[in-house]
C-alpha cells in the first residue's frame, strides 16, 4: 500500500499500486518536489471510532 503525502505533509491519496499514486499527483499538477510517496504497512489493523459524536459533545463548551 502506497501513501502519497503533499509538500505540507497531508495524505492526499492511497492505493496499493504505486503507478495509481503517481498518475493522481500528475493529474492535480503536483511535482516530484511536492509530494512524497511512501510504502505503507500492508497489515495495519482497522480502527474503529464509536460514540464520535457523544465524545465531540463532551469536549465542546
Amino acid at each position: 500500500m502506497y501513501g502519497l503525502y503533499d509538500k505540507e505533509g497531508i495524505l492526499r491519496f492511497v492505493d496499493s499500486d504505486k503507478d495509481a499514486c503517481i498518475a493522481y499527483a500528475e493529474l492535480f499538477e503536483l511535482n516530484a518536489t511536492n509530494y512524497c510517496l511512501m510504502d505503507l504497512a500492508n497489515d495495519t489493523k482497522k480502527v474503529t471510532v464509536s460514540n464520535l459524536d457523544q465524545t465531540l459533545e463532551g469536549s465542546n463548551n
